[in-house]
């Protein structure tokens, strides 16, 4: 079943000079796909992540989202449907200081006036190892906390895709190889279907799946691992 489809999808940038950030992008994703996407600074690959999750609009082209072209939604319309479908994990995490941990979770439900399923919400936080920090603050945990936060996060509203842009690049060595496993474990034990925008050889070994994106083009690698290329 395909999850996510792009069709032709193409981004140009103009401020004078007209640059190609996507050509022609034709990608598909399946249920239970772990992807990693690499590429070099300025090669696309952000921008097709910011497209896949509706945050900006192509040049031309289509996106397919559980079958829903959301190229034709208005700005509110994507906004509700992101909510409740794309879950995005940030390399700054992104949370709200102010609010607890549980509250930071919680929040895409608490948007959408949803009910919180509670043994659902207790597994998220047994694979992330997070159970005991619900009730503290953000500037409370570490990096590599406060990132198991914000993929809970992204879990909460059992998403069709979680797309994560970069979720290592902001922690050490140690932090950065327990947020791939538990990518990974989140994958095989949720069935859980997600994209990595990565500069980092083991979160692409890692992957089922790894893209190059090189001048806006998405090449598909195969199972070879990143080394190679």
């Amino acid at each position: 079943m395909n999850i996510v489809k792009t069709v032709d999808l193409t981004k140009t940038y103009n401020s004078g000079v007209e640059v190609h950030a996507l050509s022609n992008v034709n990608f598909e994703m399946e249920k239970g796909d772990l992807v990693a996407i690499i590429g070099d600074s300025g090669s696309g690959k952000s921008t097709l992540l910011l497209l896949l999750a509706g945050v900006d609009k192509p040049t031309s082209g289509d996106i397919f989202i559980q079958d829903k072209n959301i190229t034709k939604f208005n700005k509110d319309e994507m906004t509700i449907f992101r909510r409740r479908n794309i879950g995005v994990v940030y390399q700054f995490f992104n949370l709200i200081p102010n609010i607890t941990v549980r509250k930071n979770i919680l929040l895409p439900l608490l948007l959408d006036n949803k009910k919180v399923d509670d043994e659902y919400l207790k597994e998220i936080l047994s694979i992330l190892g997070i159970e005991g920090k619900l009730d503290r603050y953000p500037k409370q945990l570490s990096g590599g906390e406060q990132q198991r936060v914000a993929i809970a996060r992204s879990l909460i509203t059992r998403p069709a895709i979680i797309l994560a842009d970069e979720p290592t690049g902001n922690l050490d060595r140690k932090n950065s190889e327990e947020i791939t496993g538990l990518f990974r474990l989140v994958n095989k034990r949720l069935n859980s279907t997600i994209m990595i925008i990565t500069h980092d050889e083991k979160v692409a070994n890692s992957c089922d799946k790894v893209y190059r994106m090189v001048d806006g083009r998405l090449n598909f690698l195969g199972d070879e691992t990143y080394e190679n290329y």
